[in-house]
């Protein structure tokens, strides 16, 4: 098992080109799911959050749904951020960002109803799965990885 652990955690901590992309992605990350958990920068928390997904998405329970993408998106954004489990936070977000292109993005391309963002986030997400955390990541110093 910590065989698989090392395997996951791997990543080249001469790697700066990850560090970029997990601050920008686990900041931005962070920040949605505090809209949909807490009401935070404008969002409409868990309740309203639930209540669109249920109503306008046909996401039910709406209760659970928003739960589990505010969390992604919260938890994972700051597990990215940190550098720590870096493939299991870029896939959660991944996976969040193809439901949002396919159940409320998917009209358009362009901003501000199109899938171009989170389209966007999505590829970051998946470059940080192929990479891992890179350099200043918590993975580094929890796997001793100079390579």
């Amino acid at each position: 098992m910590n065989n698989l652990i090392s395997k996951i955690l791997r990543t080249d901590a001469r790697n700066w080109a990850p560090l970029a992309l997990r601050l920008v992605v686990g900041l931005v990350m962070t920040a949605h799911g505090a809209q949909k958990l807490f009401g935070w920068f404008g969002g409409y928390g868990l309740q309203g959050t639930a209540g669109f997904f249920g109503e306008q998405l046909g996401l039910t329970p709406g209760i659970f749904w928003a739960a589990l993408a505010g969390g992604g998106e919260f938890f994972g954004g700051l597990l990215l951020i940190l550098g720590l489990a870096t493939r299991f936070a870029a896939l959660t977000v991944a996976i969040t960002m193809a439901v949002a292109i396919v159940t409320v993005h998917s009209s358009a391309f362009f901003a501000p109803a199109g899938m171009e963002f989170p389209l966007t986030l999505l590829a970051a997400a998946l470059a940080l799965l192929i990479s891992g955390g890179g350099a200043l990541s918590l993975d580094t110093r929890l796997t001793r990885q100079n390579s």
